[in-house]
């Protein structure tokens, strides 16, 4: 186990600057998720601390290893990619196996070390099948196997469950909890999915257009995040975002009034108020109304998707709520769930405890 330092890492492709100065510490034995939109630059990140990339300025250290100028095979990392990359003409066996061989690992600690993670991963009654034969699941637990035979001080993730189906994803998803609750390695892990980055990681990081947003616990982030691209992009459905001004105690917007919370800077004039679809529901009564264009029923709930004065919205509603398309409904906030931005989209509410009151004005 070590821990993982950027300090400034820029790169380029050509005239593009795609990583943007990030500075980000990994802590040893920590499950750090990157999430990000497409062409954010994580995956390059991760390609830059395995050596695939080599930085442009900046400096990556595992450890107490400055590791610029190290090759790929001697940084003491293992990175799982999307694609299995299994070498087909080689058995289960063989291919956990062949990092091992390669290192020239005495014949009885290889064997060692495949029993026990083959075990580890429910692989044993497979040691002797080619790739072809397995699933999707199973291929993809040889390639996490195939990294933790190696016992590196660094797991590096590059999308892995992404081509699994849903039930096989949550599975697996399952498993690497396990995995790293056991190992306690540093683990490093690139994904699209918020639902890996919130029930997998001890923290997550937030890129966008390779500049570093926020990182930190998941549920800070989801109830404290630093801007509006934060907000919108941790959440599903997203965010609403309403824009409303400042006049006296009260905040007004189009067709919509609240009152104004205490912690709002007095020089804070125009604001955009965010609201989580979670937290404004389909309901008799409340500040906000419009007609239903959409519905996503879930069984036990669902979300109306709805236009207002204010703009288009997504709103809740619970399983004994009748709601359809076409419908003029009401939308009432959750007491105490309200996040308020200002115009350059930066965090409005300084007090990081502290949540703007939802009440509706008279």
């Amino acid at each position: 186990m070590a821990d993982v330092i950027l300090n400034g890492i820029k790169k380029s492709f050509g005239a593009n600057l795609i990583v943007k100065g990030v500075d980000l510490h990994v802590k040893q034995g920590e499950f750090l998720v990157m999430v990000g939109p497409s062409g954010c630059g994580k995956t390059t990140l991760l390609r830059l601390i395995a050596g695939l990339e080599q930085v442009d300025a900046g400096e990556v250290r595992i450890g107490e290893t400055r590791v610029n100028d190290v090759p790929p095979r001697d940084r003491d990392v293992a990175m799982v990619f999307q694609s299995y990359a299994l070498y087909p003409h080689m058995t289960v066996r063989e291919n956990l196996a062949f990092g091992l061989s390669l290192r020239k690992l005495p014949s009885a600690e290889i064997a060692s070390r495949v029993e026990e993670v083959a075990g580890m991963l429910e692989l044993s009654h497979l040691l002797e099948r080619k790739p072809k034969a397995l699933s999707g699941g199973q291929r993809q637990r040889v390639a996490m196997g195939r990294a933790i035979v190696r016992r590196p001080k660094v797991f590096l993730f590059d999308e892995p469950l992404s081509n699994l189906d849903t039930a096989l994803r949550v599975q697996m998803r399952g498993e690497l909890a396990r995995l790293h609750r056991r190992l306690g390695a540093t683990m490093i892990y690139v994904t699209h999915d918020q639902v890996e980055a919130m029930t997998l990681a001890t923290r997550v990081a937030v890129f966008n257009g390779g500049v570093l947003q926020q990182v930190g616990p998941p549920l800070e982030l989801y109830h404290r995040p630093a801007n509006r691209f934060v907000a919108g992009f941790l959440g599903s459905p997203s965010m609403n975002f309403l824009e409303a001004r400042r006049d006296g105690a009260n905040l007004v917007g189009k067709g919509f009034t609240l009152l104004c919370p205490p912690d709002l800077s007095p020089e804070t004039s125009r604001v955009l108020v965010g609201l989580r679809p979670q937290d404004l529901r389909v309901a008799p009564l409340g500040p906000l109304s419009g007609t239903v264009d959409a519905v996503e029923r879930l069984g036990f709930d669902g979300y109306a998707f709805v236009t207002t004065e204010a703009g288009p919205v997504a709103a809740r509603f619970d399983k004994g709520t009748q709601v359809s398309v076409g419908d003029r409904v009401t939308l009432s906030p959750v007491a105490d769930a309200l996040h308020l931005f200002t115009e350059d989209g930066a965090r409005a509410l300084r007090h990081p405890t502290e949540q703007a009151s939802l009440e509706v004005a008279s």
